[in-house]
């Protein structure tokens, strides 16, 4: 196991990254999770340094990161779901050394290192839009993705997890074809970008790299600790990764407004507790309300704990069937 180490890689120009009027991606988030970090005596944030803007290029076409430098003068929009402001251009270069400094961190001290990130990033694919997504979901640069790409420059290869109840469309189409990076997303089907099913395994000489996990509406901490166990634990196994991506959204949380899922503290600590072994770079993704306030500590006090604790879980007969399907899919490159 390693150390219980963690690190908050931080900037206040996060906050600047600001919507025209009211919209759900908007700065009060941090500010929850800060307020959540604080009040369990976690919150002692490292400061990154933006990076070059040639970094972007790592996983974005150069025309596209143009059009948002050149849309990020005033306030605008990139499609109807996603703005761009002032403050969105110096916002989304700090977040990705926020990540450079996380994945650094994590390679040499193992541990926990939390980029808390805005603005968020995995339903941006190269060019914009991935995978016939009706928009960028709020997204604007793909730090999980830029994060996997630094990983595997180092380590070889990389294992990233997305738990954010939507599809990680854009950190996919990037690492499509990209053998060297195992991509684990768990999300809600059919809600938005409707992508991510079972039978989506990766590009040409990739295949099995893409493992999704497609979870039924109304699911909850049984359904996902079931999934977690038969799928991403076995995969986690005969992986062996040297470093774990974490695309970290909460919005999946109970009483959280985007999504029907109905996880709690339940299922975060004890996804953390079952990681406690892997260094982390942990990128924030979703959540805009109760999940970042009670599910991201839930997750870094299960992987700070290091104790995983037996759940006895009953799925749904749908969950099952997902599951089922997954195995009988991905059998032909995993063992479960």
């Amino acid at each position: 196991m390693v150390s219980p180490v963690l690190s908050v890689v931080y900037s206040p120009v996060f906050l600047e990254h600001r919507p025209p009027s009211y919209h759900p991606e908007n700065p009060s988030r941090l500010l929850t999770a800060i307020k959540a970090l604080e009040r369990l005596g976690l919150w002692e944030p490292r400061e990154p340094e933006p990076v070059d803007p040639e970094e972007l290029l790592k996983v974005h076409e150069r025309g596209y990161v143009e059009r948002v430098r050149e849309a990020s003068v005033r306030h605008s929009h990139l499609d109807p779901d996603t703005y761009v402001s002032p403050g969105t251009w110096d916002a989304a270069l700090t977040a990705f050394g926020a990540v450079r400094e996380a994945v650094n961190l994590a390679l040499k001290k193992e541990g926990l290192h939390l980029a808390l990130v805005r603005p968020p990033g995995h339903h941006a694919g190269r060019s914009g839009r991935a995978f016939n997504a009706p928009s960028l979901g709020f997204c604007i640069f793909n730090n999980a993705a830029y994060a996997a790409k630094l990983a595997e420059e180092v380590a070889g290869r990389v294992l990233i997890i997305d738990f954010d109840a939507h599809h990680g469309n854009g950190t996919q189409e990037i690492l499509w074809n990209d053998d060297k990076a195992v991509h684990i997303d768990l999300h809600e089907r059919y809600i938005y970008p409707w992508s991510g099913y079972e039978y989506e395994v990766g590009g040409k000489g990739a295949e099995g790299t893409k493992i999704n996990l497609p979870m039924p509406h109304h699911a909850g901490d049984d359904e996902y600790i079931y999934a977690w166990n038969e799928i991403v634990l076995p995969i986690l196994a005969q992986f062996k990764p040297k470093l774990v991506v974490i695309s970290a959204g909460f919005d999946g949380f109970l009483e959280e407004s985007l999504t029907t899922l109905r996880l709690s503290e339940l299922f975060f600590t004890y996804a953390g507790s079952t990681l406690s072994r892997y260094p982390l770079a942990v990128v924030l993704e979703g959540g805009y309300s109760v999940g970042l306030d009670r599910g991201l500590p839930a997750f870094i006090n299960g992987y700070l704990s290091g104790e995983i604790h037996e759940v006895p879980v009953r799925p749904s007969y749908e969950a099952l069937r997902t599951v089922a399907r997954v195995k009988e899919i991905q059998s032909e490159w995993w063992e479960f």
